[in-house]
């Protein structure tokens, strides 16, 4: 079966068919040849007796025989031993071969006489059932019924098989079609053209054409953020790369673009700093795009010593905002301790840009919450502050939300940005079920003020 599979699969559909219909055509006709002739034979003789056993009960009653009846009648008395009827010679020598006076009741039986089947029955009637009543089908009538029953059965056997290739026709080339529409389109996206896939289709083969329009839009999508984003990290790289060169000319021909030799300097340093931390970034986002979960469903990380951490090593960046945190030491989250820092850092760096004069952390069962009370995001950039280069009025590289993206969903938990009535706040969660952390002795909330 393994290897019929195999050699089916090395055809196309076309030839596959082929194959099906040669197989299922030699099925169909070992099918009549072999039994269906032979159960004709027993159902021809079934209906014989059955015809005959209602002519000898019409003939017991009216004692007469219909002209064109297809039974013949011969009575037989036990008493003489002799038929009553007047027999023709050819009669005499086919009755020869019945035994007229068997024991018991009705009796059906059959022989072969002159090459044909020959079928009768016996029942015996009369005041002390001295009469027999022999009843012989004639044996045209049998074959012209065999024929028109065999021919029948095998007409509509055809006429099943044969209809039943045309749906299959039918339905093959239903999915030839729209498979070479799916190879057309598929090779001159592959050859850089522009493609329109449109397959009217609810089953399967709609969903394929579906997932590959929706993955052509995905990808075309990708290369476009992709396109951006080499566009941004040039532009990016561009302007400190050409400070940074100008400036060093500039002093090694003895001329201090900005006033003297150290505030010229140090402009090289800032515009260094400002490249270190671009090359950084994009290090980052491309080391978090190769995260592995290993295992979605173990609470592995106790949180709130990683957000700490994270807090005071920003705290210093704005001394003017109060950070206030409410954390439950008993919450772990699924993870590595590394990138979720780095979430961390990056919500808190963001929040710190915008924060008027507050930032709030809470962590929660299966909650992450980092608020703060800046201004509102636009509309039009809430759907977009995910992706790679969306920048705010005061962002920087535009990559530090898509970080936190890519580690939130590796992870396996969501990501989403809110604006408030009084400010901004980012939500991480999820819904899943995971194992439950192992209990600590000493569980508390705390409440930090920095």
């Amino acid at each position: 079966m393994k290897r019929l599979r195999i050699w089916l699969s090395n055809f196309t559909l076309i030839q596959q068919f082929l194959t099906i219909v040669f197989f299922t055509g030699a099925i169909l006709l070992f099918f009549i040849f072999a039994y269906l002739n032979r159960n004709i034979d027993s159902f021809v003789n079934n209906q014989m007796y059955a015809f005959i056993h209602r002519s000898q009960n019409e003939y017991l009653e009216t004692r007469s025989i219909s002209s064109e009846s297809n039974v013949l009648h011969f009575v037989y008395n036990t008493d003489s031993h002799r038929y009553l009827n007047s027999l023709e010679e050819r009669y005499r020598l086919l009755l020869e071969q019945i035994d007229p006076d068997p024991e018991g009741g009705r009796i059906d039986s059959s022989f072969e006489y002159d090459n044909t089947t020959i079928v009768y029955s016996i029942i015996s009637f009369g005041d002390n059932d001295e009469n027999r009543l022999v009843s012989i089908i004639k044996n045209n009538f049998r074959e012209e019924f065999r024929s028109a029953l065999s021919n029948s059965v095998i007409n509509i056997t055809f006429y099943v098989f044969f209809g039943l290739i045309a749906l299959i026709v039918i339905w093959i080339f239903s999915l030839i079609r729209p498979l070479d529409q799916i190879i057309t389109y598929i090779n001159r996206i592959k050859s850089g053209e522009k493609a329109t896939l449109n397959v009217n289709r609810y089953d399967e083969i709609g969903e394929v054409a579906e997932a590959l329009v929706s993955m052509n839009q995905e990808l075309s999508e990708q290369q476009h953020i992709r396109d951006e984003m080499i566009q941004n990290i040039s532009h990016d790289l561009k302007t400190p790369i050409a400070t940074i060169k100008s400036y060093s000319e500039s002093i090694k021909d003895g001329v201090y673009p900005y006033d003297t030799l150290e505030k010229s300097v140090d402009v090289i340093i800032e515009n260094a700093d400002r490249l270190e931390k671009k090359v950084y970034s994009l290090i980052t986002y491309n080391k978090m795009g190769y995260l592995v979960d290993h295992d979605r469903d173990i609470l592995n990380l106790e949180m709130a010593p990683v957000i700490q951490k994270a807090i005071l090593a920003a705290s210093v960046i704005r001394s003017d905002v109060k950070i206030i945190t409410e954390l439950d030491d008993k919450v772990y989250f699924h993870g590595d301790e590394e990138p979720w820092r780095v979430v961390i850092e990056n919500l808190l760096d963001n929040a710190l840009r915008y924060a008027r004069s507050k930032i709030r952390i809470v962590l929660e069962n299966n909650l992450l919450e980092v608020y703060n009370d800046g201004d509102n995001i636009e509309q039009d950039r809430l759907d977009k502050l995910f992706k790679p280069y969306e920048k705010g009025n005061k962002g920087k590289f535009g990559l530090g939300l898509s970080i936190v993206k890519k580690v939130v969903e590796t992870y396996g938990y969501n990501v989403t940005g809110e604006n408030l009535n009084d400010g901004v706040v980012f939500r991480i969660y999820t819904t899943r079920k995971m194992k439950k952390a192992p209990k600590k002795k000493n569980s508390k909330k705390s409440i930090i003020e920095t």
